[in-house]
Order: structure tokens, then C-alpha cells, then sequence
């Protein structure tokens, strides 16, 4: 219930700096491909109801593309953007230390057309798949776990077409009943990313 609270109330924080600009950002032509480095932390829970049980730190390349021309109107105009996630770093710190890779080959992104500034701000839903050094969360569950998670954040937009990124996420992980058991980590996520647009 907390989560689902923090999420709309999130959505309602994006709507209103949505509100604040009414031109899109300046972008040159073409470009269309949107590369980044990212780094993120999340918090959550996995077999008690304590949202600071567990906690994980990873790190990746997003690769996105463009798939749109601004449409829409008002608040709702923007750009849709495809991405794909790599995942060379996911530790998991606690309860237990694992280490492992991931890979999210769906990302769907909304990309405001409307800013304060040069901030403008986006939404997004994501999956994939995390393969860890021993089974997550420890015991009789799986070294394979899927990965969903939906949020957003804000893109602060510099003049040479660089951009930092600053996301808040709701994050799931389970196995799907590969193991005899299947915990799930519900948490939030935060990241921080650095975009070159080409």
C-alpha cells in the first residue's frame, strides 16, 4: 500500500513540473539515439516486511532509440523511446552478498516534450532478466530471477545535447517458480545517469 501511495504520488510530481514549460527542449536533427552510463541503488524487501532488508547496487549501459516524432498535446505531448539495458554489475549487499549480471531488453520510455528550464522530465516500464552467483534471496529459490519495474524521473538538458539523468523506480525481482520457493524483493530504486544523445 506504502508503494503504491509513493508511486502515484510520484506520477503527480512529474505531471506538475510537465506543467511548468510549455515548449519542448531544443534537439538537433537526427538525433534519435540516446546512449548512457547509469548507476543505481535500491532498497527493499524479500522474505520479511522490512523495507530495509535487503539492498542492491548495480550499474549498466542504456541504449535507446527514438521511435517517434513529438506527438500528443498539452501535458501529454512527448517522444516514445525503446531502450535496452546492460547490466555488468549487480551486487546484492544484504542479507546475503551475491554478485551477477542482467540484462533488461525491454524498456519503454516517455519522453516529455514539455520542461521547466532545461529540465524535462519522463516516465518508463521495464523487464529483464538477473543471473546471480548463487541462488536470490538465499535458499531453496534460483540463481535466475526476473526483474520488472516501472517509475520515472527528470533529464536536465545541457547545451552541447548531454544530459543527467536523475530516475525513481518501483522494483520487482522473483524467480517465477524456477526455485521451490519465491520471494520477491519489492523495493525503490534510485539512479543517476549520464545520456549522450546522437
Amino acid at each position: 500500500m506504502r508503494v503504491s501511495r509513493f508511486i502515484a504520488g510520484s506520477f503527480s510530481v512529474l505531471l506538475l513540473v510537465s506543467n511548468l514549460g510549455a515548449q519542448a527542449l531544443p534537439e538537433g536533427p537526427g538525433r534519435s539515439w540516446d546512449i548512457s552510463l547509469w548507476i543505481a541503488g535500491a532498497t527493499g524487501e524479500e522474505n520479511r516486511n522490512s523495507f530495509g532488508e535487503a539492498q542492491i547496487i548495480s550499474s549498466g549501459v542504456f541504449v535507446g532509440k527514438i521511435m517517434t516524432d513529438e506527438i500528443g498535446s498539452g501535458w501529454r505531448r512527448g517522444k516514445f523511446e525503446y531502450g535496452v539495458d546492460l547490466v555488468p554489475v549487480f551486487v546484492h549487499l544484504r542479507p546475503e552478498s551475491l554478485y551477477g549480471v542482467g540484462v533488461e531488453p525491454i524498456i519503454l520510455r516517455w519522453n516529455s516534450g514539455l520542461h521547466s528550464g532545461r529540465v524535462t522530465p519522463y516516465i518508463e516500464l521495464a523487464g529483464g532478466i538477473a543471473r546471480t552467483s548463487s541462488n536470490l534471496p538465499d535458499g531453496d529459490t534460483s540463481n535466475l530471477n526476473f526483474t520488472a519495474r516501472g517509475g520515472g524521473g527528470i533529464q536536465i538538458l545541457s547545451a552541447n545535447q548531454q544530459s543527467l539523468d536523475i530516475g525513481c523506480r518501483w522494483w520487482h525481482i522473483s524467480n517465477a517458480n524456477l526455485g521451490k520457493r519465491n520471494p520477491e524483493f519489492n523495493g525503490i530504486q534510485l539512479s543517476l545517469g549520464y545520456h549522450w544523445f546522437k
